[in-house]
């Protein structure tokens, strides 16, 4: 199932499918935040921006707006 980053619950993990390149800033893809790196919602300030996350075992923090344009796929439990 592919939904938006800030669709993600609070501890919830995902993999980055996809991100508009217009709206992602390279900052942010020079930390990590690349089609196949796992992410995680660690928390969310009040009225539900910025978004503090993990990637890659890196801490960040992003606007609403920026996890909105990013995709992730959220892994099966199956295993």
């Amino acid at each position: 199932m592919d939904i938006n980053l800030a669709q993600l619950q609070i501890g919830q993990k995902g993999i980055i499918q996809d991100f508009d390149i217009e709206l992602v800033p390279l900052k942010l893809l020079e930390m990590g935040c690349l089609p196949g790196n796992e992410v995680q919602i660690l928390q969310v300030a009040p009225f539900g921006d910025p978004l503090y996350l993990n990637v890659n075992d890196s801490y960040l923090a992003i606007r609403l707006e920026t996890a909105q344009a990013i995709k992730v796929q959220i892994p099966n439990k199956t295993k």
